[in-house]
Order: structure tokens, then C-alpha cells, then sequence
């Protein structure tokens, strides 16, 4: 009996020791710390406690531990109390929460709470470790003042940056408008000063010198037919262009090109043709296709002066997704190929990146427009192809043409170039002629009678619908596109509404979405663009007169 009250005595003195240790460790620790029973009562508090809340020790002992918690969050903490007595492990209190302890005089500030539970014989205890943390929150707000202000100097940097660009831009793009209309009125005026006066000295001639007088017409025509090519140059350029396509076989349209090839370039270039086997077929306009690979031509004739080797190749090609996302207006998937190359003089990165720009060029003056390459560019665009040029200083350039691949049924191509008498017309063949701008309808009205059609003419869409009730027999409407009030696409519409087997002939020399898409004539319409010669309006009119004058049948891939 007597060791067992020594062992007991033993017991308590070192139990009592130990809650010494304990409280002093509590006592002298650098932060609050504060015991709470499973009740929520506060059992013990350190010194720290008492200096940060402003309490003393009296006052907080068997008090509620809501009295250091603000009233808008007391609701609350007997929950969280309650969570953390269900498994009570070592955890900080409301991870991701701000949190906020209440000081005697009212005052509130943010802290951080670690919460550690403790076994005793009198059943579980939490003891809070409460940490003042106004010092780090003032810190962290200065430096997301900081940040806002950087945000903010930084976006408006951007901003700065980026009024400057548009400006720049801007100031690129009304410098590239006048080198356009400087290039356009300097070419224009060339070409106006030989139609203007071969057609002066014609009429002065036309009396005494017949043979002279027509020979100054022929000269006239030579500058109209350039002025012609300029434009369509210029639409080409801008997109604008009425596109045929149909499915082409590059590698026979290639082949198709050598005795053109051979006249243009001349016999000191020695031309190859590296045709691929098993080549897709492309979806273009054939013609336009034809002019974009002879201007390609011309220009690797002209880099090669003392002679040299001119290749066109052909290839099936993939872009992938990666080569789009590194070229503007390049989507990804299959291609056919076209390659000319040529062992010229090459050329710099600086007239790479403008060889694209209309009216630039290298060559001497009189040597060219600079238009050819932007036609290319122009029209391989349109066509929702891809170009691009490779090229250094001495080592000759290649010019690659990315055309999308054709996937439907190959479709017979319309012969090109017919060399058969110009077709006539008959009396009894009556065509309505639309034109709101004057001369032009006086001379479709007199070419039209001059093949032998009978010819009746409107100034308007409103005036045209009047002449088809009251002569019924006509064959034939012949009608701009634009023109003012109604077009002339809804001028055929309401037409074939009262004679739905009204033949219709469209006409026009800039295009607004009336019978163009997407840059490719609406299938089954007939047109034909201005300006236009008396053998091209004679063949159009008979082709549409006897029914197949459709430049895109319908049924092809739009």
C-alpha cells in the first residue's frame, strides 16, 4: 500500500510538472494561443492572447470563444467547431477563407488559425494558434495596388502601341491607295492619250486618208484592249474578278501551254515540265489559271536576260494544321501544286515581302506594270488557293501556286479560243437591251443591230419591265447588273415571272453580289463582262439563244 502511494505521489507530481511545461510553453509562445473545450468554453489563454485582443484572462476564461470572432461570422462557427471535432486532426481553420478575430475595443483584423486537438483525462481539448496577419494583408494589398497600376500603365502602353500601329497602318495604306491610283491614272492616261488621239487623227483622216484613218482605229483598239487588260488586272487584284471554276487537270493545262510558253518567253530559255502521275485534279477558273502561270512566265523570263532554265512542276501537297497557323488566310488540307522556277537573279527578302504589291516592280521603266504578280496573287486567293515565293540574291526564284483539290466528278471543259465565223442574228430575234449608263447602251444597241438582231432598249429596270408587257416576242433581255433603284439580277427575276422562257444575258463591269458568290458565277447564269468586243458579244448572244450560254453549268460544285 505504501509504493502504491508513492508510485500515485509520483504520478501526480510528474502530471503536475507536465502541465507546468505545458502552460508555460503556452504561455511564452509568439503567438495567441487558446484552449477550447468541446463546448465551444474557453479554457486557457496565453499572454499573447490577452495583448492581441485586448482582453485579459479574467475575462475570457469559461467564456464563449465567439466573443473573439466578429458577430457577422459567429453564426458559422459553432459548425466548423463541429466539422472539425468529427475528425480532429492537425489543420488550419477555414483553408482559403479569409478570416478575421474581434479585439475588445470593437476593432477587427485579419488572421490565420492552426488548430491542433488535445487528449486529456478531462476528454478533448482544442488549442488555437491565432496569428495576426495585418501586417502581410497591407503588404498584399500594396502590391496588388502595385500590379493594377503596372496592369493598368502596361494596357495603356498597349493602347499607345496600338493607336501608334493604326496610325502607321493607316498611313501604309493610304501611302499603297496612292501608288495604286497614281499607277492606275499613269497607265490609264497612256492608254486614253493613244485611244483619244488615234481616234482624232482617224476622224481627220477618215475623208482623204481611209487606209491611214483605219490603221489610227487599229492603234485606238491596241489602247482600249490594254486599258481592258489593266482593269481585269485590277479586279483580279482586289478579288473582284467573276471567276469560272470547273475541275481542271493542271498537268494537261499545263501541257496545253508550251506553244503559247514558247512564243512569249522566246527559244534562248530552255522550258521544262516535271508532271506528277496519279495528280488530283483542282477546282479553278482554267482561264484565269492559264494567265496566272503565264505571267509567272514572263517574270522568270525577264530575271534570266542572258538565258537560263524556266521548270513548271506539278505535285499533290498537304498543308497541315501547323503551315496554316503560320500563313494568314491558308486552311488546311490538300492541295495541288504548281511550281515555276526559274535560275534567274532571285531577289531579296525586302522585294519578296512587296512582290505581292500592285504597281511594284523592279523592272526598268516601260518594262512592265507591276501588276502581274499581284493578279496572281489576287486570283489564287480568290480561288481559295495559297501562293508563296522562295527566292535569294543569284540563285533564281520559285513561285509556288497552292490550288484546293477538286473531290467531285470531272466535268468536260468548254472549248476555248473557237476560231468559227462570227455568229449573226435574225430580224425575228428581238433583244432588250438594259443599260442606264448612255453611251454604253447606244453602243450594245448598235453592235447588237450590226449583227443583225432586232433591238429594242430601256434606261431602267421599271422602263424594261414596261417593253416586255407590250412586246411580247422579245428573245432576248440584255442587262446590266448595276444600276440604280433596281438591279439587274431582280430585273430578271420579276422578267421570268411574266415570260419564263425568257432567255437572260447579264453584263457588267464591276460586280456586287448579283450573280457572283464568294467570288464564282451563280451555276446556270450567262454573262459577260465589259468591256467586251463585238466577236464576244456575237458568240454570247447565239450561245444563250440557242440555250447553252451558261458560262457555270448547274450542278457544278459551288
Amino acid at each position: 500500500m505504501a509504493f502504491r502511494a508513492v508510485e500515485r505521489t509520483r504520478y501526480e507530481a510528474a502530471l503536475q510538472k507536465s502541465e507546468q511545461r505545458f502552460r508555460q510553453v503556452v504561455e511564452h509562445s509568439p503567438n495567441a494561443k487558446v484552449l477550447v473545450g468541446t463546448d465551444g468554453r474557453i479554457h486557457l489563454v496565453n499572454a499573447q492572447t490577452e495583448a492581441l485582443f485586448g482582453w485579459s484572462r479574467q475575462e475570457l476564461l469559461g467564456e464563449a470563444v465567439e466573443m473573439l470572432v466578429p458577430e457577422r461570422f459567429r453564426s458559422g462557427h459553432p459548425h466548423h467547431r463541429s466539422a472539425f471535432l468529427q475528425q480532429p486532426v492537425s489543420r488550419p481553420m477555414g483553408a482559403g477563407r479569409d478570416l478575421y478575430g474581434l479585439r475588445k475595443d470593437g476593432s477587427e483584423f485579419p488572421i490565420e488559425i492552426g488548430l491542433n486537438p488535445i487528449e486529456t483525462d478531462e476528454g478533448l481539448f482544442i488549442l488555437s494558434a491565432i496569428i495576426d496577419i495585418s501586417d502581410r494583408k497591407q503588404i498584399e494589398e500594396r502590391l496588388e495596388r502595385l500590379v493594377e497600376a503596372r496592369t493598368a500603365e502596361l494596357q495603356d502602353q498597349i493602347e499607345q502601341r496600338r493607336r501608334a500601329e493604326d496610325t502607321l497602318r493607316q498611313s501604309q495604306k493610304m501611302d499603297a491607295i496612292g501608288k495604286l491610283t497614281g499607277g492606275v491614272a499613269h497607265d490609264f492616261n497612256n492608254m486614253l492619250a493613244i485611244v483619244i488621239g488615234s481616234l482624232d487623227i482617224a476622224l481627220r483622216r477618215l475623208a482623204t486618208e481611209p487606209e491611214k484613218a483605219t490603221a489610227c482605229i487599229e492603234n485606238a483598239q491596241e489602247g482600249a484592249r490594254r486599258a481592258a487588260i489593266l482593269t481585269a488586272r485590277l479586279l483580279a487584284f482586289s478579288r473582284q474578278q467573276p471567276l469560272e471554276p470547273e475541275s481542271v487537270d493542271a498537268n494537261k493545262l499545263v501541257g496545253g501551254m508550251s506553244e503559247m510558253l514558247r512564243r512569249t518567253i522566246g527559244e534562248d530559255l530552255r522550258v521544262e515540265a516535271v508532271l506528277a502521275g496519279g495528280l488530283w485534279r483542282t477546282y479553278a477558273d482554267a482561264s484565269q489559271l492559264e494567265n496566272a502561270l503565264l505571267n509567272l512566265c514572263v517574270n522568270a523570263r525577264d530575271a534570266m536576260p542572258d538565258g537560263g532554265r524556266l521548270t513548271i512542276e506539278t505535285s499533290n501537297t498537304h498543308l497541315d494544321e501547323a503551315y496554316a497557323g503560320q500563313h494568314a488566310e491558308v486552311t488546311a488540307g490538300q492541295y495541288v501544286l504548281i511550281a515555276v522556277t526559274d535560275t534567274g537573279t532571285g531577289m531579296p527578302p525586302e522585294v519578296i515581302e512587296r512582290a505581292f504589291d500592285p504597281f511594284y516592280t523592279t523592272k526598268g521603266a516601260g518594262r512592265g506594270t507591276g501588276l502581274g504578280l499581284s493578279q496572281v496573287y489576287g486570283f489564287v486567293k480568290q480561288s481559295g488557293g495559297h501562293v508563296k515565293i522562295y527566292s535569294e540574291p543569284g540563285q533564281g526564284t520559285t513561285v509556288k501556286i497552292y490550288l484546293p483539290r477538286f473531290m467531285g466528278q470531272a466535268s468536260s471543259s468548254p472549248v476555248r479560243g473557237s476560231t468559227e465565223p462570227r455568229p449573226a442574228g435574225m430580224v425575228n430575234e428581238i433583244i432588250l437591251v438594259v443599260e442606264d449608263e448612255a453611251g454604253v447602251r447606244h453602243m450594245s444597241v448598235d453592235a447588237l443591230r450590226e449583227l443583225g438582231y432586232t433591238v429594242i432598249q430601256a434606261e431602267n429596270a421599271a422602263q424594261a419591265l414596261q417593253l416586255l408587257d407590250l412586246q411580247p416576242s422579245v428573245s432576248l433581255l440584255f442587262t446590266d447588273i448595276v444600276m440604280p433603284d433596281m438591279n439587274g439580277r431582280r430585273l430578271a427575276d420579276e422578267a421570268l415571272e411574266r415570260r419564263p422562257d425568257l432567255k437572260i444575258l447579264f453584263t457588267t463591269g464591276y460586280t456586287r453580289n448579283a450573280v457572283i458568290h464568294n467570288g464564282t458565277l451563280d451555276p446556270g447564269v450567262a454573262f459577260l463582262p465589259k468591256p467586251f468586243s463585238l466577236d464576244a458579244l456575237a458568240r454570247k448572244v447565239r450561245q444563250v439563244l440557242d440555250g447553252n450560254g451558261a458560262n457555270r453549268p448547274r450542278g457544278h460544285r459551288s
